[in-house]
């Protein structure tokens, strides 16, 4: 049972009066979103700390036995790349609140397609770290026997200096050692949803593999994870981006703004990228990488000498200059090759990648 000013396994217990005088009073100007289970407020606390304070909807008893669960999960697990939890009110308390360190700089979506997009354009860097940050999180969830269940840019949180914090373990489940899924109702965000997921009520780490293919999508197009105005078949960003990349028309899901065409190290990587979100988004499970994999290969791309390839190629000549006209035989994409799994992460032509199994427009 927690207790006022008691401490609950390490974390420290508010009194709602206190946290009700941090948001003063829950103020709608205070809001800083809205999830699945509650709203989040800007708050102060006495001692000047900014926080970020978690209020569930009112009598939704499911949720929270949600929000406990991710006191429970938080508790035990500490990354640099976690949101981290201050503490929480009683459960006997008016509501159950739970109370976060406050990330000032939006999320991940507001930047890319949101009402931070305009004022700021994340440059491929930028992109790149948060990519391998969120990997290294999630692989880090994994490890530990956790699968996240809800990963999408929305809970990708980002400090003043763009780095990661991965947030909302709501829909957190601990994943035993001894099982190969957890069978649970379907719970999560349109767009992001592992196709085997909804087929089979069936929940494993590589779901989150296939949530965060959706994730590399994003941060190469820019794009949302839904958009009711493209194709037929095509309105999931997953279906859209695995159409394009088997057509050979990766630029067109490249958000121009990054330099595609004209930054030799930039459309390398991007290609690269794109190779691996196509191997998170596979229908089947089996074939998908392990985060632990996905980490790796992310790391590899961001830490190869292209400038000794650039000046490689353009020692050639014209004929193999243009960073298009590679194929997976060259050494760019050796790395990828020496993943550990090799076959979760097989070999490909760039312009001629084909899907083990069929596409379609069914992930949320």
């Amino acid at each position: 049972v927690l207790e006022i000013g008691s401490s609950f396994f390490g974390i420290r217990v508010f009194s709602y009066m206190e946290l009700q005088e941090a948001t003063n009073n829950f103020d709608p100007d205070c809001i800083l979103g809205e999830g699945g289970f509650g709203i989040v407020y800007h708050g102060k606390l006495r001692d000047g700390r900014e926080v970020a304070v978690k209020r569930l909807y009112e009598r939704n008893y499911k949720r929270v036995g949600q929000s406990i669960n991710e006191v429970e999960i938080l508790i035990k697990l500490k990354h640099p790349n976690l949101v981290t939890l201050y503490g929480c009110t009683s459960r006997h308390s008016r509501e159950l609140l739970l109370v976060y360190e406050y990330i000032p700089n939006g999320t991940v979506a507001d930047h890319l397609h949101g009402d931070r997009s305009d004022s700021t354009s994340l440059n491929w860097t930028a992109r790149m770290k948060i990519a391998i940050q969120t990997a290294d999180a999630l692989s880090y969830l994994h490890a530990s026997e956790f699968v996240h269940r809800d990963v999408k840019t929305n809970n990708i949180l980002l400090d003043n200096n763009f780095s990661v914090k991965v947030a909302d373990f709501g829909l957190s489940r601990l994943f035993p050692l001894d099982a190969t899924h957890v069978s649970t109702a379907p719970q999560g965000t349109p767009g992001y949803l592992d196709p085997e997921y909804r087929k089979y009520y069936q929940v494993t780490n590589k779901s989150d593999v296939y949530s965060f293919g959706v994730v590399l999508i994003e941060l190469i197009s820019s794009l949302p994870p839904i958009d009711i105005s493209r194709n037929e078949g095509e309105i999931n960003l997953s279906a859209y981006a695995m159409n394009k990349i088997q057509q050979g028309a990766l630029e067109e899901l490249v958000d121009q703004k990054l330099g595609f065409q004209s930054d030799f190290k930039v459309k390398r990587m991007v290609t690269l990228v794109a190779e691996l979100a196509f191997r998170c988004l596979q229908q089947e499970k089996e074939i998908r990488p392990s985060m632990e994999e996905v980490l790796e290969a992310l790391k590899r791309i961001e830490s190869m000498d292209y400038e000794a390839m650039e000046a490689e190629e353009m020692s050639r000549g014209p004929q193999t200059s243009n960073p298009a006209s590679r194929t997976a035989g060259s050494e760019v994409e050796q790395p990828l090759r020496n993943a550990q799994n090799p076959n979760s992460l097989p070999k490909s032509e760039i312009g001629s990648w084909t899907s083990r199994s069929p596409i379609s427009d069914t992930s949320g």
